[in-house]
């Protein structure tokens, strides 16, 4: 038998306590801040609903581990973007599947 309860999803990563406020400073100094700021403050809300609802930090712990992920991709991309990759012949499924209707 379990201690932990069954309702009670596992969460396998936890940030450090100080790690929201140190990826919101973050992504301050960051060229995106403009858009970025906005989407992770509108996102860390939700969660922060979410886990008052639920009592659980699991939705909080999934922003920072998200928004830690796509500061770290940031420079790979920029770097992608930069390269000037020739994605003229991407396949859009969507719009393949809207012609086959």
């Amino acid at each position: 038998m379990s201690a932990q309860p069954d309702h009670a999803p596992v969460t396998t990563y936890v940030p450090a306590p100080g790690a929201p406020a140190e990826l919101l400073a973050q992504l301050r100094a960051d060229k995106r801040a403009g858009t970025w700021v906005l989407a992770f403050e509108r996102e860390w809300a939700a969660a922060l609903e979410e886990s008052r609802r639920t009592f659980s930090l699991a939705a909080l712990y999934e922003v920072v581990q998200d928004w830690q992920g796509r500061l770290a991709s940031a420079p790979a991309v920029d770097a992608f973007v930069a390269s000037g990759y020739d994605d003229s012949e991407f396949i859009d499924m969507a719009e393949l599947r809207g012609r086959r209707r």
